[in-house]
């Protein structure tokens, strides 16, 4: 009888199912390739078989560790920079007053977050270029001009800031929702022993963040191999591929460029398995620092 009942909502998740055998699952068929010679012509069932060869050989390139150095070095700094600039964001927001002001406010900061990284790419590659605002601004005070994103000293930090203004207003959203639960007659009470704003952050509000900040910050752990193909694959060049190239465009140019479709998918195989230990690992610190589970 209870089943007759929930056969309607096992009937709704059926969509969700099929699109993520389709889509997910049924391209795994492909890793095979990672242990072949892969050629177009035979197909996967004809193409010759070579065990780990292909891994060896990756290994063995000599810019493979700067691929992945600049991979983890990336990630791990838009975590860390756009976790305290959204903090520190959400604690701006929730101390102004003003209802209408801060609508305004929210409003704006949410608002690169709902546009593509082609969008996204084209404004800034054209404030950021030779002839472009911030040149002409920095001129305005005496400096040479500069090129931005061809400058392999400046480029990983203009990826993170660059992620930081797309994702940052749409961060404070969870931030905000911890706040807004921390009881109130805290603060009352703290006003009463004469505790000054900066005072009732540091000992109420931060106190109260800190659950969800150490659940996000354990499972941004699982995509530190993940530093951003789209924005990435927008705003770099050949000039900046020593500091920018990370897997994913490694593999993007090795695959689809250079169509050598065995070694961008052993490429691939490596920082999947990593990825799923970093986030086994992420959901078992997640699980022990901040009582976070699914299962």
């Amino acid at each position: 009888m209870k089943l007759k009942h929930e056969i309607p909502m096992h009937v709704m998740l059926l969509p969700g199912v099929l699109v993520t055998l389709i889509f997910s699952y049924g391209p795994m068929a492909g890793l095979i390739m990672a242990f072949q010679n892969y050629i177009p012509a035979f197909g996967m069932l004809k193409s010759e078989w070579v065990g780990l060869k292909n891994f060896t050989y990756i290994f063995n390139l000599p810019d493979v560790g700067q691929v992945v150095w600049n991979t983890v070095y990336i990630a791990f700094l838009k975590i860390v920079f756009s976790a305290v600039v959204t903090i520190v964001l959400a604690l701006l927001i929730h101390e102004v007053t003003q209802k209408k002001l801060k609508r305004t406010v929210q409003t704006i900061i949410y608002l690169p977050y709902f546009l593509s990284w082609i969008i996204l790419g084209a404004i800034l590659r054209d404030m950021l270029a030779m002839d472009g605002i911030v040149n002409q601004t920095l001129g305005s005070f005496g400096i040479e001009p500069m090129m931005f994103l061809g400058n392999n000293a400046l480029f990983p930090y203009l990826l993170v800031v660059t992620d930081c203004w797309q994702t940052v207003g749409f961060g404070t959203i969870v931030y905000l929702a911890a706040i807004s639960s921390i009881n109130p007659m805290l603060y009352e009470a703290s006003v009463i022993d004469g505790a000054s704003r900066l005072r009732q952050v540091w000992h109420i509000t931060l106190p109260g963040m800190k659950p969800i900040i150490v659940l996000l910050l354990t499972l941004s752990l699982g995509s530190i191999l993940n530093a951003g193909f789209d924005q990435i694959f927008v705003l770099y060049s050949p000039m900046v591929y020593e500091s920018g190239d990370v897997i994913d465009t490694w593999v993007y140019r090795a695959g689809l460029v250079d169509a050598q479709f065995s070694i961008a998918t052993a490429v691939g195989l490596f920082r999947s398995v990593v990825s799923f230990i970093l986030i086994s690992l992420s959901y078992y610190l997640a699980h022990k620092y901040a009582n976070y589970r699914i299962f």
